[in-house]
């Protein structure tokens, strides 16, 4: 690692600390109200939704529906047993491997 990499990944640290903290400082002693709480709730699904939505749908960048696009089939199964079992190591593993097996079945592994 270079000097220059050093210092970005150091600057970048501390742009994202003090962006977070000097908010939690502020509102440490605030007492928010409910539907601020109730909204709250929804920042992650939505924050992990735009991350992983994009490399789904368009995985060489455009739109792909195609019976080639495994990461679509595997991430639609993943979402139907993450809303069936409620639970994150079986969706995990069971998507992996429909991911896995997929790209296997159509030639691309």
């Amino acid at each position: 690692m270079t000097k220059n990499e050093i210092f970005m990944i150091a600057g970048m640290t501390l742009v994202t600390f003090g962006t977070r903290y000097s908010v939690l400082a502020i509102l440490r002693n605030v007492l928010l109200p409910e539907p601020i709480f109730r909204a709250l709730r929804y920042v992650p699904p939505a924050v992990l939704s735009a991350i992983i939505l994009p490399t789904i749908l368009m995985p060489e960048g455009k739109v792909n529906f195609n019976i080639n696009n495994a990461p679509l089939y595997a991430g639609f199964i993943a979402g139907l047993i993450a809303w069936r079992t409620k639970n994150l190591l079986l969706t995990i593993v069971l998507g992996m491997l429909v991911l896995w097996g997929w790209q296997w079945m159509i030639g691309i592994i």
